[in-house]
């Protein structure tokens, strides 16, 4: 599958993402990312926010922040944004369409960039890191997650390894491929240093509980709402359905029926300008 399919969050897709896939794996890592952003000492007025999806760092960040500080948050995808934008936040907030690899700021104009789970889809990494670096301010910092290894991500793992059972010839590889693909530190650092940046980025490793109701409730996350859909209906356009009711089965017979209870693990990377 092309890259192009990687990052086509169409159609259903933002609504099941942001229903499903959000309270399971993305909510608590928002929290964590803000935490890092409210305790630096360095103060803060404009910050810009990058792949912001459906909103739930931004919303995290509008609560949580001064209001002094004025958040702008973007993403590349339409169907993301309106998500976004009908959950609202707290207080305003300036939504727009932008490409990371060409966004669309003056130099310099920002006290800190914010990515969570963005990076991996960005098909030139290093340009989207010369432009973060460009928009920031000096002494500004750069703060994005990616999620580490697929066999630390537990549901993920499940859901990938049950596809490959239901289509054996040609498994679906979506989430291994780029969600789960870009963890490398030292690939990273190299990218980072090629987008500019001559300080030295530190990580750091989250790792909480994702919890759901059922088993099926990651299955739909994973298979209807993100572009492994895609993936499954290429195959088979018919198999929907059934591709996602065997992932279910794969992670209750991993995890039980009733509620589930599974690990996540990400990378934080921070780099100061």
């Amino acid at each position: 599958m092309s890259n192009s399919i990687d990052k086509a969050f169409v159609g259903p897709l933002p609504a099941v993402y942001a229903e499903h896939l959000v309270p399971l794996i993305f909510e608590s890592c928002a929290v964590d990312l803000v935490d890092r952003l409210a305790a630096r000492a360095r103060p803060m007025t404009r910050l810009l926010e990058i792949a912001a999806g459906t909103g739930v760092v931004t919303r995290e960040m509008a609560s949580r922040l001064s209001a002094s500080v004025e958040i702008v948050a973007t993403d590349l995808n339409p169907g993301m944004l309106e998500q976004a934008t009908a959950v609202g936040t707290s207080r305003p907030c300036e939504w727009q369409r932008a490409d990371a690899m060409q966004l669309p700021f003056p130099d310099e104009s920002f006290d800190a960039v914010v990515c969570q789970f963005g990076v991996m889809f960005f098909p030139d990494k290093p340009k989207a890191f010369a432009e973060a670096r460009r928009v920031l301010k000096p002494g500004g910092v750069f703060i994005f997650s990616v999620w580490d290894r697929p066999d630390t991500n537990e549901f993920a793992d499940v859901v990938t390894n049950a596809l490959a059972d239901v289509f054996p010839a040609d498994p679906p590889r979506f989430l291994s491929r780029t969600p789960y693909g870009y963890n490398d530190p030292a690939t990273i650092a190299k990218d980072v240093a090629a987008g500019g940046f001559t300080n030295a980025p530190t990580f750091d490793t989250f790792t909480a509980r994702s919890h759901a109701d059922s088993p099926m409730i990651p299955a739909i996350a994973y298979c209807q709402g993100t572009p492994l859909r895609s993936e499954i209906e290429a195959r088979d356009p018919g198999g929907l359905h059934s591709a996602t009711r065997a992932a279910g089965e794969a992670i209750a017979k991993q995890f039980g029926h009733g509620a589930v209870d599974g690990q996540i693990q990400a990378i934080v990377i921070t780099v100061e300008k």
